[in-house]
Order: C-alpha cells, then structure tokens, then sequence
C-alpha cells in the first residue's frame, strides 16, 4: 500500500490498477472508502479504460477487425509503477508495450496522479498516444463510497445530488441490459433520495453535470465530486435481488465514454462518447473529492 497525507486526510493506494482503497479523515476519524467485500463487489475505485461500461455483445469492430473486450477494460488489472512519491503526492504509471494489442490495437502510456489538498484528493489522468495514427477511448472513474459512515445512521438517512454549475443541457439516461438508452432531460439540480431500490435497474447516467454529491441528512458527512468537463457521471450501487436492499455502499463516477447504446453500430470510431486522440497527442483530466 502506497499512502499519501497531509494534516486532514491519509490516503492508502495499491499499484495494481492505481486503485485507492483507502481514505481516512484525520479530524473527524470516519473512513470514506467502501471496503471492497467481494459479497457485493470486491473492487474499491477502479480506473476504467479504454471502455467505460459495457460493449453490444462484448466486442467492437476497428479497421475491418472484430475485438473481444469485457465491461470496463483492462486497465484496472495492470500492474502500475511509482514514478513519484512525496508526503502527499503520488504519480502511477503503466505503459502498453504490445500486452494488450489482441484486444485493443493501440499503444499508449497511463499516468494516474493522487493529490491532497486539505480535505481533498485531486484524480488526474493522463494518457499518451504512442501511435502513429488517431487513438479512439474512453475512460473513467469508479470510486465507492461507504455509506452509512455512522452507526446511529441508515442507508436512508442518505441523499445524492446532482448539479449543473454552468447551465448546460443535462440529459438522464438509463441502462437495459447494460447498454444505454437516452431518457429525458433533467433540470439543472436534481435532488436523488436514496431508497433500497434505487439502483434495480443498474446506474443512474447522467450528461452535463458538474458536481455530485452523497451526504447524510443528519450527521452533513459525505463526499462532494467536483467533475466539471466531464461529459457523463454514473451513480451506482449493488442491488441485491434476493431481499430488495441495495449494498452498503454508492460509486460516483465521472467518465469520458459510456457504455454502448442500444442501436451501436459497433464500430469504435462511431462510439457515442468515444475520444479521439491525434498521434503523438496527449489527453489529460482531473477530478476532486471532497470527504466532508
């Protein structure tokens, strides 16, 4: 485990995925992160790459040529490197070299970088096109957020919110068999009480939002995502079908790419939301939690 810290936050990393699995607030002393019990879902926050969500039966088509990849990539699995370690910074990266060229023909260097800022962690990723030709991706964010954080507290004591700091147009969609649908527009805030059937249809989607919160009605801690640019956040938790609950836990994800749509074409260059990066070029995000 990799830990970054400062006076308000300590922050655990693992290098595989770059994935952080721990976040405990010094101050207040509650620990923020799911903890990736494999009885609802054995993850914490992984990094999501070169596809967001999930492909129409599993593949795409690239220049004539059919690919095989499962929902979310392979990016999540690698095994990363420390480029640069300080007491509350730290920068993972993870180059290609051919490993993955089966499955997705493109080479490219990742860099993942962790950053605190009083109660804050900024997420910043960079990726490199080390090809010769236009790169097509997407990426995204998948943190889980143990919820409730109190024991006096239930999963309904929780609400999320969603908001549109510029005014833009914000569209819902939903997801059927993990493919997309688009469903109406949505106002500019959305207030989401959570409630234990919440996520049986899978992810709530979203376009065109610019902050997300989780917070308690009664105790005010939580986290607040501030993910502005980014085209499209999922919120997700795991239904349970066999008592009608929902897992003790909500993802907040901010994402450049979505799962495919319904009537996909499937060929990559036309994924809706797919990113398109020149040769040699350079694409860079950042996202901030906030661990109120």
């Amino acid at each position: 485990m990799i830990v970054i810290e400062n006076d308000w936050l300590k922050v655990g990393i693992v290098s595989n995925g770059a994935e952080v699995r721990e976040v405990k607030h010094k101050k207040n002393e509650l620990n923020y992160m799911w903890t990736g019990d494999s009885t609802y879902w054995g993850r914490v926050s992984p990094v999501l790459f070169p596809i967001v969500g999930r492909l129409k039966e599993d593949q795409y088509q690239l220049d004539g040529q059919t690919y095989k990849m499962s929902q979310h990539g392979f990016l999540r699995d690698v095994e990363f490197t420390v480029e640069k370690l300080t007491t509350d910074h730290v920068s993972f990266v993870f180059e290609s070299a051919g490993r993955f060229i089966d499955v997705y023909p493109y080479e490219f260097k990742a860099t993942i970088e962790y950053a605190l800022n009083e109660d804050s962690l900024s997420v910043r990723w960079k990726i490199e096109n080390k090809n010769m030709e236009e790169m097509y991706f997407s990426i995204g964010a998948h943190p889980a957020f143990r919820i409730p954080l109190l024991e006096n507290e239930t999963i309904n004591d929780y609400s999320l919110k969603i908001a549109s700091v510029n005014n833009k147009d914000a569209l819902e969609y939903e997801l059927k068999d993990s493919l997309i649908h688009e469903k109406a527009a949505i106002n500019n805030t959305e207030t989401i009480p959570l409630t234990k059937s919440l996520f049986a249809n899978d992810a709530l989607v979203y376009s065109n939002m610019d902050r997300t919160s989780l917070t308690s009605n009664k105790s005010g801690h939580g986290v607040e995502v501030t993910h502005n640019d980014f085209p499209f956040v999922g919120i997700w938790s795991k239904h349970v079908e066999t008592d009608g609950t929902m897992a003790p836990f909500v993802c907040i994800e901010p994402w450049y790419g979505i799962a495919d749509t319904h009537d996909t074409s499937g060929n990559l260059k036309e994924k809706f939301g797919v990113n398109r990066l020149g040769a040699g070029e350079t694409f860079q995000a950042e996202y901030e939690i906030k661990f109120i």
